[in-house]
């Protein structure tokens, strides 16, 4: 690696890349890419590699952890990279008005809802409103009420499955 850094020594490259670069392919494989997106992802750690060599400092880590902190970073590149929805696919302009029936459903389903929330009892129908209105976790609510977690699942459990037999 010093080689490579201090002289840019194409031979020395080699021997790294040789190294290196079929285990990046299985750790990356290992860490859910496809055999081809592994393999370009090594192919490009291996060119920061050579662009990057002056950066290596054997004070603070090794070669080994050096090049597969730059794997591990560039997988989580792609992955984001992956997620993000592209500017074509995002919707442009103004959303298309709904249809009345469908409108009219929607208001009549959560005027439903709502009179069956108000049936629950007092205890079932406040989590349900922390855990779904709220957007906390079980944990969560658990640790502002100061209930037992278990006793938090069952109540939401059971006031689920009131509002389920109220809305069929």
């Amino acid at each position: 690696m010093l080689a490579v850094a201090r002289h840019a020594d194409q031979a020395a490259f080699a021997a790294l890349f040789a190294h290196f670069a079929p285990r990046l392919k299985a750790f990356l494989m290992k860490s859910g890419a496809t055999a081809a997106q592994a393999e370009d992802c090594a192919q490009d750690v291996m060119a920061t590699v050579w662009r990057k060599a002056g950066q290596f400092d054997p004070a603070r880590a090794s070669v080994a952890t050096w090049i597969f902190t730059i794997a591990r970073n560039r997988r989580i590149d792609l992955l984001r990279r992956d997620r993000r929805p592209e500017p074509e696919d995002l919707p442009w302009g103004p959303e298309p008005e709904p249809d009345q029936a469908d409108a009219l459903a929607l208001q009549q389903d959560s005027q439903r809802l709502g009179e069956a929330l108000a049936q629950l009892p007092e205890e079932q129908r406040a989590l349900i409103e922390r855990a779904y209105f709220g957007d906390l976790s079980h944990s969560e609510i658990a640790a502002a009420t100061g209930l037992p977690l278990g006793t938090i699942k069952s109540r939401i459990r059971l006031a689920l499955e009131k509002l389920r037999q109220k809305l069929t």
